[in-house]
């Protein structure tokens, strides 16, 4: 699954850009040595997993987000896997209106869902 992104590079990666990585650790996963950031954010989720459990842990961390994005990047595929325009003023237009139509797929299916105290 997602193990193979929890390597230094990606980890790296993702404190350049100033964000949170929420890459579960592999099962056979150990602490890194805290010698940077990116090993010290990594060795946090490293404790967290060992600490509450992997599943808890997704749930904690709010994992099950990551799939519904691929869900939606896969809706987008299904537009077609290539954007026909070759400039590039239109490509972005081209994905705005694939975005505009999913969005008015997903306004239609969804159910309206209301808290109760």
């Amino acid at each position: 699954m997602d193990g193979a992104y929890d390597t230094r590079r990606c980890h790296e990666a993702i404190i350049e850009r100033g964000a949170n990585g929420i890459i579960p650790i592999r099962r056979n996963g150990r602490a890194w040595k805290a010698d940077s950031p990116a090993a010290i954010a990594r060795n946090e989720i490293f404790h967290a997993t060992r600490h509450l459990g992997r599943a808890l842990w997704k749930t904690w961390a709010r994992y099950h987000v990551r799939s519904r994005v691929e869900a939606r990047m896969n809706c987008l595929k299904r537009f077609g896997e290539r954007i026909m325009s070759r400039d590039p003023d239109r490509q972005t237009a081209e994905i705005h209106i694939r975005i505009a139509i999913m969005n008015t797929f997903s306004a239609l299916g969804r159910a309206e869902i209301e808290a109760v105290t």
